[in-house]
């Protein structure tokens, strides 16, 4: 038996799918293997065992081990909003989780670097993310949707008083994570326009924005602001989302409208801006975000909601827009 092919029936019947060439010469044995789709973790993992293997081999002094990997063509969507309190963080959440249910590889960054809330709507359970060195490795939630937020790696109820840089910092190092084969990353941008947006748009370049706002004239006024930035930094704007649009009386199912109807729709009309849909403001949908339980994870009308509004973006993702 050639040493060629001792190497080959060292290599563990698992991995040998994986293994595109072996070559040996002066004690050096060369494995070329496809680590396609595998986290840089895995993929890790997949060098140490053929190492291994292959270094027992008698007449081996040197394993050398390359990894081919398709490179994840990964785009972002930063959802944001012009001020706080419209709901973009429960947006963000039931996004991803109907983007998944819909067969799409997600991933979330809580990019609320003060304000951390996906947590809660994604991972109550508080999964800590796990690093290589220096590169983190996400949470990956019960819904399929991997995340990391700042709340998964402080004590809960401390407050962090950070400087711009250091938020900065912490961004980079939550975007450069170790995301596996996500195919796209949701972005939950804090409110305003500071330092936070101002990093991710020089950093990262998004392919695409969303804007959640409520229906009532100072939201709009904000979120015309958030507009006006992504379109200064020629970010496409994918549409804009009506939040908290009517309200059902559980007792006589009066609906009114206690912050207005149809300002976000008609703004973006002004606006030249595709309009993505409306989401109510309705108790049920307040307690199963509040305990962990996000409605796109599951069938219902307020399920049904968020999984319009995934839909036309993946429509729009698909047309080729980012």
């Amino acid at each position: 038996m050639s040493s060629t092919e001792a190497i080959q029936q060292a290599i563990p019947a698992e991995l040998s799918g994986m293994v595109r060439s072996v070559k040996f010469a002066d004690g050096v044995a060369t494995i070329i293997a496809d680590a396609g789709g595998l986290g840089r973790s895995a993929a890790a993992q997949l060098q140490r065992e053929l190492e291994q293997a292959v270094g027992a081999v008698e007449g081996v002094s040197e394993v050398r081990v390359a990894l081919m990997a398709d490179k994840v063509q990964r785009r972002i969507i930063a959802v944001g909003s012009g001020k706080g309190g419209v709901g973009k963080s429960t947006l963000t959440a039931n996004l991803a989780v109907a983007l998944a249910k819909l067969g799409r590889k997600v991933g979330v960054v809580d990019a609320d670097i003060y304000g951390p809330s996906q947590v809660m709507l994604l991972d109550p359970a508080r999964g800590r993310p796990k690093a290589e060195g220096n590169t983190l490795i996400p949470v990956e939630s019960e819904f399929g949707v991997k995340l990391l937020s700042m709340a998964q790696l402080v004590e809960g109820g401390k407050a962090i008083a950070w400087r711009g840089p250091m938020v900065g910092q912490a961004l980079g190092q939550m975007m450069e994570a170790d995301w596996g084969d996500a195919e796209l990353l949701l972005v939950d941008l804090p409110p305003g326009t500071g330092d936070v947006q101002l990093t991710m748009l020089q950093k990262f370049k998004p392919a695409g924005a969303i804007i959640v706002t409520t229906p009532q004239d100072l939201a709009l006024i904000d979120a015309t602001r958030a507009i006006d930035l992504f379109r200064q930094a020629d970010i496409p704007i994918v549409g804009l989302v009506e939040n908290m649009a009517g309200y059902a009386c559980p007792h006589c199912g009066e609906v009114s409208d206690p912050f207005g109807a149809g300002g976000a729709e008609s703004a973006a009309q002004a606006m030249g801006q595709e309009f993505l849909g409306r989401v109510p403001l309705h108790m049920a949908i307040r307690v199963a975000s509040d305990t962990g339980q996000p409605p796109a994870a599951n069938e219902g009308e307020h399920g049904e909601v968020y999984t319009e509004i995934a839909a036309r973006l993946a429509v729009w993702l698909d047309a080729g827009r980012a």
